[in-house]
């Protein structure tokens, strides 16, 4: 069996040309659809008590990453929204707060300084967010932009048009410059899933994001028909799992769009606990890209704590 050391270097030759990048991609194991969609269904039927409940509310609170990636998106919006990340229930202190704000690079100061002085990060979208339509200069400038103004993660995109094309050396290409772009801050990989059309692809896509530096792969944009699902989700915590067993590296998973309420994101919890393992169960190595999720966690901890709903005015609409 070889060592970590040598099984990383083994998998950095694979990209060494476009070839064997294209070889190793098409040598991974095939997906077999019904099964992993049956294994999916089935992690989502479990039940858990109350006691943990409360525990996986609170887990998957400190896990989001509050969004707006809107046009309309202002100044005010952004700071509000970064209130509420480091105190989702102004009621209520000891609720945590969640692991980031995610903005456009020209909001990013905006909301540096409503989270200052918390541990809530700030995380922009770049190269050219949603659909990566843009010259590879163009691209690096919006990550250094964000860079520039303090993000302390970047959220891009890969060229689907070109993994869909066969050209999996200019996406690693791509990420591979982002990543020297993006310096201290960690990289987010969206694959935006929905448009990849195979699980096979999503798999490939997981292992070249991974190969070229990344240090969370992400499902999606949240700007298309289909985002995130448990499906696609377990294929990734299958790719990361894979991935440290092989290299040593951890890398993270970040399912985004679509999940909305408290049971969604306690199903995919259970998705991570059963396939990647206790080690993913930290906001550091597991995010919900989400921007409604938030409001239907706090109202499902009061309900927790008090034994009732609260009233349509216990949460702000964002």
């Amino acid at each position: 069996m070889p060592t970590t050391a040598s099984a990383a270097h083994a998998l950095t030759d694979v990209a060494a040309s476009d070839s064997t990048l294209r070889r190793f991609l098409h040598g991974l194991p095939g997906v077999d659809a019904v099964g992993l969609e049956a294994r999916a269904a089935s992690l989502g039927t479990r039940s858990i008590k109350s006691t943990a409940k409360a525990y996986a509310i609170d887990l998957a609170i400190s896990m989001v990453d509050l969004t707006t990636l809107e046009g309309a998106d202002t100044a005010g919006k952004v700071r509000a929204l970064g209130a509420k990340a480091v105190h989702p229930d102004p009621t209520d202190r000891t609720a945590p707060s969640t692991a980031a704000v995610c903005v456009y690079p020209d909001m990013v100061t905006a909301a540096k300084e409503a989270v200052a002085g918390s541990g809530v990060k700030v995380a922009s979208v770049a190269t050219a967010f949603p659909a990566g339509r843009a010259a590879l200069d163009v691209k690096l400038a919006d990550v250094r932009e964000a860079v520039a103004a303090g993000a302390d993660e970047i959220d891009m995109v890969i060229d689907r048009g070109a993994f869909l094309a066969g050209n999996y050396m200019k996406v690693y290409e791509e990420i591979v410059a982002v990543k020297e772009a993006s310096g201290a801050a960690r990289l987010k990989v969206i694959f935006e899933t929905g448009e990849l059309s195979t699980y096979d692809n999503i798999r490939r896509a997981s292992w070249l994001g991974m190969l070229a530096g990344a240090d969370f792969i992400k499902t999606s944009t949240g700007k298309v028909a289909v985002n995130a699902t448990p499906a696609n989700t377990l294929l990734m915590l299958e790719a990361v799992r894979d991935f440290r067993v092989q290299t040593g590296v951890q890398i993270g998973v970040k399912p985004a769009g679509g999940i909305r309420t408290s049971k969604d994101a306690i199903k995919f919890l259970v998705l991570v606990n059963e396939t990647a393992g206790a080690d993913w169960l930290d906001n550091h190595w597991f995010r919900f890209g989400a921007s409604s999720l938030l409001n239907d966690l706090l109202m499902q901890r009061q309900k927790l704590a008090t034994g009732r709903y609260s009233g349509p005015d216990y949460v702000t609409v964002d």
